[in-house]
């Protein structure tokens, strides 16, 4: 494990390596980051969001501590790019530093937008699963095709290996056909049909991955099956009469509902929180599935803790770490104070008698009594006159 002075830098192919085919870990990893919120052994602020007048939407900062048996401290720091409204390039500039929980000091930097992807992704599969299934396992539909996207329908694969479905939607059709061939060669068993009208791809299947950069809201669920689950991963496309008409479940109420995203607005509407129906991580907790309504859509809107990026980091942390990935730098951290040579104390003795010397009294820390000469004096204590 990195320690002392030393930084583990992990590429985007680093994280490649020990990531993939890890889909089980993973949604381990954050199955205990949510638990872990759940029971209050985190620390998770509010994000510190930059807007630049540049073209892309915003920076975003999430520093957060994961307790546990093994604790974390960190933050993921990720830019978010503008787009037409739905899926998007993939997220190509995110950074996460791990941090010692005991001294502070940085241990690892990682390349960020994986770790990021993946997470939310395991999240969105982990809500599925504790939501219950239904008729949800069959198929699901996908409105915006990006790397998000993919993640999620990656680990939805995992916690439900019946779905064989997929409809997707995309405002443009060549990201969707290039998302269908990933499909193809990635996850073979599961058959992807495009199509162009998204009131009929939303109609298509009762469980709905909504991965979109969409500015506003524009969905209303009326369009959708009675009984829907929609995974709201984005964050800012459903209506918020929409939200207000739902089973609501987040992992987290303070940071789901801000930054005008659709639960913020649905808490504007309605003056309240009451919409909220239940935290995940108090789902995984108690092992329950009884929150879903028949009659009525149940929306998972998963707020993006940065938990989950420290409970994903430092497991890719501690696999590259064994297989001796990544670059160490050495000099990364200024260099800790010099030890004055043969003494941990160089204070110790001051102002004591030396019977073991005769001669006038000198001052602790001269030239005379350290070998290593006037340097020392310097450094110690402040230059005597003559």
């Amino acid at each position: 494990m990195a320690t002392g002075d030393t930084v583990l830098v992990l590429t985007h192919h680093d994280l490649r390596s020990v990531l993939d085919a890890r889909e089980v870990s993973v949604l381990d990893a954050v199955r205990r980051a949510y638990v872990l919120h759940s029971q209050g052994a985190t620390a998770v602020p509010r994000p510190a969001v930059l807007n630049p007048p540049e073209e892309f939407r915003e920076l975003v900062a999430r520093p957060a501590f994961l307790g546990g048996t093994k604790p974390a401290a960190g933050v993921a720091w990720q830019a978010s790019a503008a787009d037409d409204g739905e899926g998007g390039p993939a997220l190509s500039a995110a950074t996460i530093i791990l941090n010692s929980a005991v001294t502070g000091r940085p241990e690892a930097l990682l390349e960020g937008s994986l770790i990021t992807a993946r997470r939310t992704a395991a999240g969105a599969a982990l809500a599925a699963s504790a939501l219950g299934t239904g008729e949800d396992a069959a198929g699901v539909t996908l409105v915006g095709c990006g790397a998000v996207g993919f993640e999620t329908l990656r680990y939805l694969h995992v916690v439900h290996p019946d779905l064989l479905e997929v409809t997707v939607h995309d405002l443009r059709r060549e990201r969707a056909g290039a998302f269908a061939a990933r499909v193809a060669r990635e996850l073979p068993t599961l058959r992807v049909r495009f199509e162009p009208d998204r009131a009929r791809a939303l109609a298509a299947a009762s469980l709905v991955v909504l991965s979109t950069r969409a500015a506003a809201p524009w969905l209303d669920t009326r369009r959708l099956r009675p009984g829907t689950l929609v995974l709201h991963t984005s964050l800012r496309d459903v209506t918020p009469e929409s939200v207000l008409a739902a089973v609501n479940v987040v992992d987290d109420a303070e940071h789901a509902c801000r930054a005008d995203g659709s639960l913020a607005l649905a808490e504007r509407l309605s003056g309240n929180r009451s919409f909220l129906t239940a935290n995940l991580g108090d789902l995984l907790l108690a092992g329950t599935t009884g929150v879903r309504d028949p009659r009525r859509t149940t929306i998972f809107s998963p707020a993006g803790l940065g938990v989950l990026d420290l409970a994903v980091a430092r497991y890719a942390r501690d696999r590259a770490e064994q297989a001796g990935l990544g670059v160490r730098i050495d000099d990364f951290l200024p260099a800790r104070p010099a030890v004055l040579p043969g003494r941990a104390d160089p204070f110790a003795g001051a102002g004591e008698p030396r019977p073991d010397r005769a001669g006038p009294p000198r001052v602790e820390g001269s030239p005379v009594d350290h070998p290593a000469g006037a340097a020392i004096v310097d450094r110690v204590t402040p230059a005597v006159p003559a």
